[in-house]
């Protein structure tokens, strides 16, 4: 199936959406992730119905369907397959690697993809601790971890994942060690949201205000599997 570099960006935008909650997608949440307005969306959620990628209930929003889910589930795993090529072999630091795995996550070929699955190892995650669907292009097992607004003042936990879509936001976690595997103590959670924690291998606490802290997911050691 033929699809635009834009069909695929929304196909995984609303698989992304889909991964964090049940529930069908609203076309403002889809407007709001791809900074495009909502008729905009509405026009092209009409074009991937008419392929049978996507379910649309009007009023209620969209799912994808098993055929959607595939393709987006494959450029999911190019995305994040590129992230960590980057990262490793080219010495991209983590905050650069999203836009340009967006920009070439649609042109490679499963050849292409395979080679750097290889030179890669196969990994399970990709650098900010996402995972990377199989070559079988299965859905990954959910998140075990939440959100670190979500664990009380007291509670020592490992970050399990970090969202890629800001780089500011990425630099300033790096900065301060905030990164997969690290294990953070929560040191206070206050009442609109910001959140201050210390990485155990280091001394100095960081401040995540409210909108930092929503990319950072985390679980208690015991929840950690990849």
């Amino acid at each position: 199936m033929m699809l635009s570099d834009v069909m695929e960006d929304y196909l995984k935008v609303i698989y992304q959406l889909q991964r964090d909650r049940e529930g069908r997608i609203k076309t403002s949440e889809i407007a709001e992730e791809l900074d495009v307005t909502s008729p905009t969306v509405t026009s092209m959620i009409e074009k991937l119905e008419d392929r049978g990628l996507v379910d649309r209930e009007k009023y209620r929003g969209v799912v994808l369907t098993d055929e959607g889910e595939t393709v987006a589930i494959e450029i999911v795993r190019h995305h994040r397959l590129l992230e960590a090529y980057l990262t490793e072999h080219l010495d991209y630091d983590w905050a650069e690697v999203h836009d340009e795995a967006d920009r070439l996550e649609h042109h490679i070929s499963e050849n292409f993809e395979a080679r750097v699955a290889a030179a890669l190892g196969d990994p399970d995650v990709d650098p900010h601790g996402s995972p990377i669907p199989g070559a079988d292009l299965e859905p990954p097992a959910a998140p075990t971890g939440k959100s670190i607004t979500e664990f009380d003042e007291g509670t020592t936990v490992v970050v399990e994942e970090v969202a890629d879509h800001d780089p500011e936001v990425l630099s300033y976690l790096a900065d301060h060690g905030v990164e997969p595997g690290v294990e953070l103590e929560i040191l206070e959670v206050a009442p609109f949201g910001m959140v201050t924690a210390r990485a155990t291998h280091l001394d100095d606490a960081v401040s995540l205000p409210q909108d930092v802290a929503r990319y950072v997911r985390v679980a208690v050691p015991t929840e950690i599997e990849h």
